[in-house]
């Protein structure tokens, strides 16, 4: 049978491989779209000023950086009692800096990547969403000048974080960078330059491709992008590069809006009236259309509003705003610094699991259950499922029951050869190959799958 197969192989193959990205994936990746995960995330809360902590000029901190901002150690018990309340996601903030050695490796401590392990650990282990991200790696410069050194070392830190979470499911998100931007220029945090925009591409580019290279499941991994500052403003979100046209790829957008009444103090410490709510829409509406829309899903990674001794109007805004976000399928992640003093954004006490705002916090899970709009993606692959085969979002997902040779063949209705794989040696278990879908026009497909064990031939559209 083996050589009936290869004669099959050397008969079929063509120039334009698939591209094999991974195997033996241990996690469970489900045939879910970015937008339809991000639709099931629900609704999240930042684990702030606390793995992402740091100290100036400071290396070698070793687990204390955790509690230096003054948050206490993180505890499974603080994501039970999240997930009790009901947010079904964590965000955990974390900055590597301070816990890397030097040129060329930039080696991660390993008692620091095992902690940050241990803090995703709890919560995965409660059937939660977790995103881990790079946060104040205020080294990664959005100069040319800099741009071949920051590139050497981000690739390598994502190398190795990338590595030791390979095989988790998808309830594990990436996050590339944090706030990346022109520390202490004028455009700061109002979009930043073209120049820095362009180096920040190739930031993202760079570390997508790190991730999808780095085997097991992160092949299908589902992964955040900011913009320049994670801004929604126009100038940011027009030059944000999607990498590859990765179909996996979602916006990370930061939106303490209104500034006024969410972040400014004094500012406003009152909202609700029927045209704040109006405002809201619009503003929301206009992160919908440029990205959501167009089948791009969003994550609101940050966002709340501070302590102004004015519960009453953060409750009305807290409930606006998430249903307002939920409806049109983005993700809010409220930001908890753990400061319940005026200016403090903390709803959960640490401590002991309750809750400083009962209020804000009812509403929020209220805002949540709202219905959700799921747009579909305009160059969504058709999904097509099998206990052996199944493609879905440009990737062929196949079960290889016997040690033994492979055969991906795809063709067009005509029967032109749009895509093949021969391997002689694939090992039993779960194998993903890339479709090339840049190269793929509208139409219908045939899927040709063909090992020691048998064949399997499925069509499918590419919309």
């Amino acid at each position: 049978m083996i050589k009936k197969v290869m004669q099959y192989l050397i008969a079929a193959a063509v120039s334009i491989p698939c591209m094999v990205v991974s195997s033996d994936a241990a996690g469970v990746m489900r045939d879910m779209t970015s937008m339809q995960i991000v639709a099931d995330m629900k609704l999240g809360w930042n684990l702030g000023n606390t793995l992402d902590a740091w100290v100036e000029g400071s290396s070698g901190l070793g687990l204390s950086s955790e509690t230096s901002w003054g948050n206490p150690k993180t505890t499974k018990a603080m994501f039970d009692a999240l997930k009790a309340k009901g947010f079904k996601t964590v965000r955990v903030p974390v900055t590597w800096n301070g816990h890397f050695g030097g040129a060329p490796s930039y080696t991660i401590d390993k008692a620091w990547l095992d902690r940050v392990e241990e803090v995703v650990n709890y919560g995965i282990d409660n059937g939660m969403y977790v995103i881990l991200n790079s946060h104040h790696d205020e080294w990664v410069k959005l100069y040319a000048s800099s741009q071949t050194e920051v590139t050497a070392k981000i690739t390598k830190i994502w190398e190795q974080i990338a590595g030791r979470f390979k095989d988790y499911s998808d309830y594990l998100l990436f996050e590339t960078l944090n706030e990346p931007r022109l520390y202490g220029e004028s455009s700061e945090w109002n979009g930043g330059t073209a120049d820095a925009r362009k180096v920040l591409n190739a930031y993202n580019f760079a570390i997508v491709n790190t991730i999808r290279n780095s085997g097991g499941n992160n092949a299908l991994r589902h992964i955040m992008i900011p913009t320049h500052a994670a801004t929604s403003m126009d100038v940011a979100q027009n030059d944000l590069v999607i990498p590859n046209n990765d179909k996996r790829i979602i916006v990370s957008q930061h939106t303490y809006w209104p500034y006024t009444f969410t972040m400014e103090n004094p500012g406003s410490n009152t909202w609700g009236t029927a045209s704040d709510k109006s405002a809201c829409d619009t503003e929301l509406d206009r992160i919908y259309n440029k990205f959501c829309k167009k089948g791009i899903p969003v994550v609101v990674g940050e966002w709340g509003t501070i302590h102004k001794n004015n519960t009453s109007a953060r409750t009305v805004h807290a409930e606006y705003y998430t249903a307002a976000v939920r409806k049109r399928g983005m993700l809010p992640v409220w930001w908890d610094n753990g400061d319940s003093k005026a200016g403090g954004f903390a709803l959960l006490n640490r401590s002991n699991g309750s809750w400083y705002f009962p209020e804000i916090v009812d509403a929020l899970i209220k805002g949540s259950n709202v219905a959700v709009s799921v747009e579909k993606d305009a160059n969504f692959i058709a999904t097509v499922k099998n206990n052996q085969v199944s493609i879905e979002n440009g990737f062929i997902r196949y079960t290889h029951n016997l040690n033994g040779a492979v055969a991906i063949n795809v063709v067009d209705l005509k029967g032109r050869a749009v895509c093949s794989v021969i391997n002689a040696a694939i090992t039993r278990g779960v194998h993903v190959f890339k479709l090339p879908s840049e190269r793929m026009s509208r139409g219908s497909y045939v899927l040709n799958v063909v090992t020691a064990s048998g064949a399997v031939s499925k069509k499918f559209n590419h919309y």
